[in-house]
Parts: C-alpha cells; structure tokens; sequence
C-alpha cells in the first residue's frame, strides 16, 4: 500500500470513528446521566458488569483508556511505516504509565499500574516494575536512570518537578518528530503543539499563584521552557508574563495573549482569576483547533494527528464525567462544572 493509500484509508477510518465519538453532539446525552451504572450502559452497551460503584468506576476508567488507544492504533496500524510525530504522539500514554509507575513507587507498591498496551509501538518494559533500570535502559527514558530512586520514596519529594521534565522531555521530541515533516504540512500541528504547551504553562503558574500561594520565582521553576526551531520565543514566556499579574485584579489582565479565556470581571462582585475556567477554555480552543485542522488536512498524516489529540480529548471527558458521577453529581452538574455545553455548541 503506498504512502497515499495508507493515507486514504486512516483518514476514512478515522472519520467513521469521530462520527460515533462523544466530542460533539453524542455528548449532549451523557448530561442526562445520572449513575455509573446509567454512564457504563451509554458508554458500553454490550457490557454487564455488576460492581459495587468504586469498583465500577476503576474498570470503566480502565475501558475508557484502552478504547482511546484501541481506537487510535486501529487508524495508525493503516501505515506501514506511520511518521514518527504520530508515533511519539501514540506514546502520550507511555508518559502517563511511567508517571503513574513513580508514583506507585514511591508508595511501595510492588505491582505497577494499569498499562495501556501500545502493540509494536511501545518501548518501556512496564513488566519489569520496580526495577527502572530494566524498565528504561535503551529507551529514550535512559536519562531518567541518572537520579536517585529512593528519594522519590521521601514524603517531601516534590514529584511536580520530575513530571515537568517529562512533559519537557515528551514536547521536545514531538517538536523534533514535528520539523521532519515537509513545511508545507507543519501549520496546523505546529500551532496546536505551540499554543497546548503555553495554555498548560499558563494553566499550572495560575494554579501556582492562586490554590498554592507560590510566588512568581517559584512558580517560574515548574514551567516547560521549550522554543520552537526557528523562532527566538520560549513558549513558557506568556506564563511568565502573567506571574506577577495580581490574580484579584482584572485590569491588570488587560491586553494579555490569553485574556480571553478568563472568568468574565461582570459575574461576580470580588473578581479573582478562576484557573479551573481558565484550564477549561484553554481545553476547548486545543480541541476545537484539532477539529477544524481534521477537517482541513484529510490527504495529509497531520490529520491523523488531529485525530489522536480529539481521541485524547474524548478520554479526558469521559473520564471525567465517570469520576463525577463517582463523586454523586449528575451528569448535567459534571457538565455544568466543565463548562462543556457553553463551549461544545451543544
């Protein structure tokens, strides 16, 4: 199958898929959800499970993840030799994995978390938890064998450090795998990846300096400094802007890049920057840029990356919805919390 072919037909897949998916008007229905047992019947038809509630929602969250990436490698596996961003875009989920394996490690666990399973594209030895050196050695996570695993174990170990360098370490090669793809099919992926990594910075220093009280030099420290080949700006420097930004003051917001995903000043009476609003617009535009470059770019792989990001978009939902509902909210208060029929046009 050449190269064009293998395109024709991923697309054709991959637009079938986003038909059924719950990123549009499939998702007006699951605000009329008002159990986990009511979610899971919407989400998996077919399925039978009778759980008590916390079990269910572990192996709903579990279903959900492994059709996102079942769903994602049914439209890769099409090429033969898929481009390396699509790749490295895949292995999203191996971050996740080894964050989560950290994460167990440091408790003590001696079994690791649930592992997506990314076929012939994954590249940890995820069986091999606890011991890192044969989980990463001959990866490109080697660098990580470098530190000291036992002080992860120490209460006081600040594990929000280590992820910022993997999320560095994630974005830096997908820029890399980005720039080997011809100029003419860059745009579209080149400005989604460029705008998500300075909305996320912008996202994490305003949660730095209003749930965590940091300050501006302290928030600073957590932000992916990363610059895009040919350019001269750090694409941490619009969140480095807004550091020193009063969070009570709306006029002080005036004229920043990213203003207009800020809570509006006319809705309350003591206006204070809201980072959780703030996180759900910069979710909608990344979405609703992936959505537009899908319909855009059909003959070329970045649509396929689109596709991904919009697959990955569903996961964050759906996980998040199931979650609420865990937690007793309807499914309409889960909308209403993320803001979703506002910005999905539902």
């Amino acid at each position: 199958m050449t190269a064009t072919t293998s395109q024709a037909f991923a697309y054709a897949k991959a637009s079938g898929i986003i038909r059924k998916s719950y990123i549009g008007k499939h998702m007006a229905g699951l605000a009329k959800t008002g159990s986990l047992i009511e979610l899971d019947r919407h989400l998996f038809p077919h399925a039978n499970h009778q759980l008590p509630a916390r079990e269910l929602l572990i192996d709903m969250e579990k279903r959900i993840a492994k059709r996102a990436v079942q769903h994602s490698l049914s439209v890769i596996n099409y090429f033969s030799n898929p481009p390396e961003l699509l790749v490295h875009q895949l292995r999203a989920c191996e971050y996740a994995d080894l964050k989560n394996c950290l994460h167990y490690y440091s408790s003590g666990r001696a079994s690791p978390p649930e592992i997506s399973d990314l076929g012939r594209f994954g590249t940890i030895r995820f069986n091999f938890y606890p011991d890192f050196r044969k989980m990463l050695s001959g990866t490109k996570f080697e660098f990580l064998l470098s530190k000291d695993f036992d002080k992860i174990k120490s209460p006081n170990y600040d594990f929000s450090l280590l992820e910022t360098e993997l999320d560095v370490h994630y974005y830096t090669l997908l820029v890399n795998a980005l720039y080997k793809l011809p100029e003419y099919n860059r745009f579209w992926v080149k400005k989604i990846i460029s705008d998500e990594i300075s909305l996320r910075n912008c996202v994490w220093a305003l949660r730095m300096r209003v749930y965590y009280k940091k300050s501006p030099e302290e928030a600073a420290s957590y932000l992916m400094k990363i610059i895009m080949p040919n350019s001269k700006m750090d694409l941490s420097s619009d969140a480095v802007n807004m550091l020193n930004f009063p969070v009570d003051s709306y006029t002080a917001w005036i004229g920043w890049r990213w203003e207009k995903f800020l809570n509006s000043e006319y809705t309350v009476k003591n206006w204070t920057a809201d980072p959780r609003h703030f996180q759900n617009a910069a979710f909608y535009y990344i979405k609703n840029l992936s959505l537009k470059c899908f319909r855009r770019e059909p003959f070329f792989a970045t649509s396929i990356f689109c596709y991904i990001k919009l697959k990955q978009f569903e996961e964050d939902i759906l996980t998040n919805i199931s979650e609420g509902l865990g937690f007793g909210m309807t499914g309409k208060e889960v909308f209403d919390l993320m803001e979703i029929q506002q910005r999905s046009g539902l």
